[in-house]
């Protein structure tokens, strides 16, 4: 299904092109009446001056305001148009750019980041501000040029070979900054994450005394990053200023051959300065384009990772909607490499589970759990093999559909600023009666009570106003909500105490009588006593599957019996 969402984008750019035609019209009529100042000046110096008609001049005056108040009209009006196409933009994709982007964060396992919507942003400013017209008066260029050659062949040529050289000026400014741009902008992106990931972990970086390296580190990049930019900046900047050079330098050669031609009585008063106003209004698109490079270069850069990153996260989707599944899960000979990676993080992992049992998931630190974990629930694709909700891959499944069906406590538990109720609800509104039974089947319900606003209670970002125990018991809430077939919990008692670890061995003991798959990875070994099989990782292989009580008894056999026990012997013994 790769291109989906890709088509997404370049269809909502082919939709906008309605607004950008009402654009280029408008466009079209503001730049006939860049005609009234040169049309006005000739008027004057060859009728007004030599007639001395005074009621000439003030008829010519009031349609040249007129004609200037109809161009401010109209600017107004391409200004608003654009506005308007910039919002319109922004609400067709500013959603899947975002869910792109989460989709980007899980499948790349590179920490969350909005890069997406900074590009969005940056795409949206340069296509409706007015960095868009020079594109828009370029094609104007000509009509002016060919207008002075009207005037006189000898303007005209000056004004070819004015135009000419700017173009080339712009074409170099574009080799001669591209680069540099380009490298700039991903070093700036990798300071930005940076960033980012230090402020996420600044409980850490502060107790821990990191705030000076991380700072270091990311000002150096920061400073690699302005090197780059400032070089491209140098450059561009000599570019501009020869341009302008160059524009003056014309436009008074302009006037001189036209004040030459004057004398020659080959050219009049008001034709020489019509032909100068006339250049001057020829070159400044590409003079703009020049002066707007940057952020063209920008816009394009941002419309390729765009680009890049939807296609990247098109919809796995399927054509019909599914049956809602029973909760069997098979594994067939799954194997996973993280990018960037040499070695598979899981080899070849096949199990069944069928409705109602749960299977313990342990293993020594680095085996694969959590991302086998992910892997089941459809965060990341394998490599190899498959894994089946009932017979269908997960891989297959529109993600928000199976959502519905899946149930998930990730190892590093994130909450979201809201209610209670809405962190239950997976951030939608959610029944009353739904919020409560998942509430009380996770041993939330009399907790939640006793907040100061019960389930309307703010939490906060990230359930900043809660303690570790209450964010890990309102996510296991949130995992059951729905009525989910399969479940997947990792390491869920890590921040509990005694009472929450009780309500969560009571939890899965009634998801298993409704029928309910359920995965436990688990480090502390109280837990496991709610497991039917015991599957053991090592290095991403299957190590042990079996019978809960048989597998376990494997791995506490003394150590004199069988040689040294594994890691995965000593942590399920850990008290």
């Amino acid at each position: 299904m790769k291109g989906l969402t890709n088509t997404l984008l370049r269809e909502t750019l082919a939709a906008s092109r309605g607004g950008f035609a009402a654009v280029a019209v408008f466009s079209l009529f503001i730049n006939v009446l860049m005609l009234t100042a040169p049309l006005y000046m000739l008027q004057v110096f060859d009728r007004v001056l030599t007639s001395h008609s005074v009621e000439t001049l003030v008829m010519l005056t009031l349609i040249a305001g007129a004609a200037l108040l109809a161009l401010a009209a109209l600017d107004a009006l391409r200004g608003t148009i654009l506005v308007r196409i910039g919002t319109w933009l922004d609400g067709r994709i500013g959603g899947p750019v975002l869910a792109a982007s989460i989709t980007a964060a899980v499948r790349k396992g590179d920490g969350a980041t909005v890069q997406g919507l900074r590009d969005l942003s940056t795409l949206r400013t340069f296509l409706t501000g007015p960095g868009i017209f020079p594109v828009m008066d370029a094609p104007w260029t000509p009509i002016f040029i060919a207008v002075i050659f009207m005037l006189h062949p000898i303007l005209g040529w000056i004004s070819l070979a004015g135009a000419l050289l700017l173009f080339g000026l712009a074409f170099s400014n574009e080799v001669a900054t591209r680069r540099l741009l380009g490298r700039a902008g991903g070093v700036s992106v990798a300071a930005l994450h940076q960033a980012e990931a230090a402020v996420r972990n600044a409980n850490a970086v502060e107790a821990m005394g990191m705030m000076p390296a991380l700072v270091g580190r990311w000002h150096a990049r920061n400073v690699e990053a302005l090197a780059l930019q400032s070089g491209a900046s140098m450059r561009s900047g000599g570019i501009t200023a020869l341009s302008k050079f160059a524009r003056l330098a014309l436009q008074i050669g302009v006037l001189g051959t036209g004040a030459w031609l004057v004398i020659l009585n080959e050219l009049t008063p008001g034709a020489m300065i019509a032909g100068s106003i006339l250049m001057s209004r020829a070159l400044a698109p590409v003079e703009q384009a020049i002066g707007t490079w940057r952020s063209m270069i920008a816009a394009r850069g941002a419309y390729e990772r765009e680009r890049e990153q939807l296609d990247e996260s098109a919809p796995r989707g399927q054509a019909m909607p599914l049956p809602p599944p029973s909760g069997r899960l098979t594994v067939e000979r799954m194997s996973f490499v993280h990018p960037g990676a040499e070695a598979p993080s899981l080899r070849a992992v096949s199990f069944q589970l069928q409705p109602g049992e749960t299977l313990g998931l342990i293993g020594p630190t680095a085996a694969g759990k959590t991302t086998l974990g992910q892997l089941l629930v459809g965060n990341l694709v394998p490599r190899a093999g498959h894994v089946r909700l009932d017979a269908m891959d997960v891989a297959q499944w529109e993600a928000e559909d199976l959502g519905r069906h899946i149930g998930y406590l990730p190892q590093d538990v994130e909450l979201f600023g809201g209610t209670v109720r809405e962190n239950i609800a997976r951030m939608e509104k959610g029944e009353a009666d739904a919020v409560v039974a998942a509430a009380r089947l996770a041993g939330v319900h009399d907790m939640t009570l006793r907040l100061p606003k019960g389930y309307d209670t703010e939490i906060g970002e990230g359930g900043a106003a809660l303690s570790g125990g209450q964010r890990q018991r309102i996510a296991l809430a949130r995992a059951v909500y729905g009525s989910p077939r399969l479940i997947v919990l990792d390491e869920p008692n890590a921040n509990l105490d005694g009472e929450g670890e009780e309500a969560l061995v009571k939890a899965i003991g009634v998801l298993r009588e409704n029928r309910v798959s359920i995965v436990v990875i688990a480090h502390r070994p109280s837990i496991l006593q709610t497991a039917d099989k015991i599957l053991v990782l090592r290095a991403g292989a299957v190590q042990d599957l079996g019978p809960r009580d048989e597998v376990l008894a494997k791995l506490i056999r003394p150590a004199g019996a069988r040689g040294r026990p594994p890691d995965a012997d000593r942590r399920v013994r850990e008290p």
